[in-house]
């Protein structure tokens, strides 16, 4: 029989870590907006660590809030769970670890109620306002990478009609509260995977209450910061099974368990506008400048899983932990990060780069994560101009060789193809898959016709010290396949 997870059977709980903390006594001051998994198992985890180490710092608990008509679902897991979940751990070597986590100690679903949540938002003990709402949920126009104020949610909200319905609409008025009552203002902390997150979220919220109320975005400009972060550690989606896993291994009943791998790295911006919590006693790097960072784990881990899927893929393989254990594929995974990624990066104070390739390979081989070759092949059209094609640029403007990366680039081409070795069909994912396949079958005859988009790949095509491995990977791709280029070049 399982045990229901609340604050009142924590106290039955032996069979995992349970807050030493009395969650009694925690006060919100974050107010966290997109509660997910990555969520659940990075930042919220982080403040269990920081709430269980130190009890002086119980006003530093997490108010979740549900913005999308979609978060219902995470409202319904938690607020009968007292917000309270399972975060289990996946190590590499089969071992599991599961822990229950408490910091967050409320949870309000904003189309139920925005007002309550705009309160709550302007209340002088919420301190920092953070983000996990990906990079779509900022609105930016992909045509011309402004805020898009045509939305017609965020037009809604504009013209402050009807209560607000948006993360803009909710935080601008919070923000508008806080100014005409005399409150400081909060941080706005976004927490997603994208480079430069506080850039983009200063950039579309500001955009917004420029619209709403020009002398609200000066007071924004001048009061409110908006740190950047570098955030990592792999969550997928909650499993079907996890829920009766967790509960045979543990004998806890928990609605919405997370599961993630052990690594996990979090490099925070040290910009705050009324105080944040000492993050850095807990593992988190507090630091001045988060760019260097985020060009470590863009040039080694992004565009590592870049390396290794589209070989992957064409080999064969559909899961990642598969590809990353195949002796060739991560020795030219290795490679590409040791010989090409790597010097192209400025030295870290306490990162051994050498350690940290050696960290994503363990991690990329992990089976217990299961993630997929497909889901690294999405998007490419993003992905490899911006993690990809500044590694060859910079190597070529300081006289180095991009064989590694003209061949991942090479792969590239021939899994947009849509046909793989075997004649089958490969289901490009990608917003530009018809134009990119349609490129990478004219260069079966002109070989450079994929790398001549110059929205992807600038001038590459101009420079032979790109064209001549790229066009020698290509050639071998298409004749002796996948395996006998990697040998070759490993060779």
């Amino acid at each position: 029989m399982s045990t229901p997870l609340t604050s009142a059977t924590l106290p039955q709980i032996t069979t995992a870590a349970t807050p030493p903390y009395d969650r009694r006594q925690v006060r919100c001051g974050i107010v966290h907006i997109g509660v997910g998994g990555f969520h659940r198992a990075h930042q919220a985890m982080y403040l269990d660590r920081l709430l269980a180490s130190d009890p002086a710092q119980s006003h530093w608990g997490i108010c979740g809030v549900g913005v999308r008509p979609a978060d219902a679902a995470m409202r319904d897991a938690l607020l009968p769970q007292d917000g309270l979940y399972t975060l289990t751990l996946k190590h590499p070597d089969g071992a599991v670890a599961t822990s229950v986590i408490g910091s967050l100690v409320d949870y309000l679903f904003a189309p139920d109620d925005p007002q309550t949540v705009i309160e709550r938002l302007a209340d002088p003990v919420t301190r920092i306002v953070s983000l996990t709402i990906t990079e779509g949920g900022y609105n930016v126009s992909p045509t011309n990478a402004e805020f898009d104020a045509t939305d017609p949610e965020v037009s809604a909200d504009l013209t402050g009609i009807a209560p607000p319905r948006t993360v803009f609409g909710l935080i601008t008025e919070a923000l508008a509260l806080r100014r005409d009552r005399g409150i400081a203002s909060f941080t706005v902390m976004s927490c997603d995977n994208i480079q430069g997150n506080g850039d983009m979220a200063r950039a579309t919220f500001g955009a917004f209450a420029r619209l709403r109320d020009a002398a609200l975005a000066d007071w924004i400009e001048a009061h409110t910061r908006f740190p950047n972060s570098m955030v990592d550690r792999i969550t997928p989606a909650t499993p079907r099974e996890l829920r009766s896993e967790v509960a045979d291994r543990t004998g806890i009943d928990d609605r919405w368990p997370v599961v993630a791998e052990p690594f996990t790295q979090w490099v925070l911006e040290d910009s705050f506008s009324a105080g944040r919590p000492p993050l850095e006693r807990v593992g988190v790097q507090v630091v001045a400048d988060v760019s260097p960072y985020e060009l470590m784990k863009l040039r080694l881990l992004n565009a590592g899983h870049q390396a290794l899927c589209y070989f992957g893929y064409l080999l064969g393989y559909r899961y990642v932990h598969d590809a990353a254990v195949d002796p060739d594929l991560r020795d030219m995974v290795r490679r590409y990060m040791r010989d090409e990624g790597m010097p192209t990066l400025t030295r870290l104070p306490g990162i051994d780069f050498e350690d940290y390739i050696d960290t994503l390979l363990e991690r990329f081989a992990n089976p217990a994560i299961a993630d997929t070759i497909a889901r690294l092949c999405q998007n490419s059209s993003d992905r490899i101009p911006k993690w990809l094609v500044p590694v060859i640029r910079d190597r070529l403007e300081g006289g180095g060789r991009v064989d590694f990366a003209a061949a991942v680039v090479a792969a590239w081409t021939r899994y947009a193809g849509g046909i793989d070795e075997h004649g089958q069909q490969i289901p490009v994912d990608d917003a530009r898959a018809d134009e990119l396949t349609a490129a990478a079958r004219r260069s079966r005859t002109d070989q450079l016709a994929f790398v001549a988009d110059p929205s992807l790949f600038g001038d590459l095509a101009t420079r032979t010290g790109f064209t001549d491995p790229y066009q020698r990977a290509l050639t071998e791709l298409r004749t002796g396949g996948a395996r006998a280029t990697l040998r070759s070049l490993l060779s």
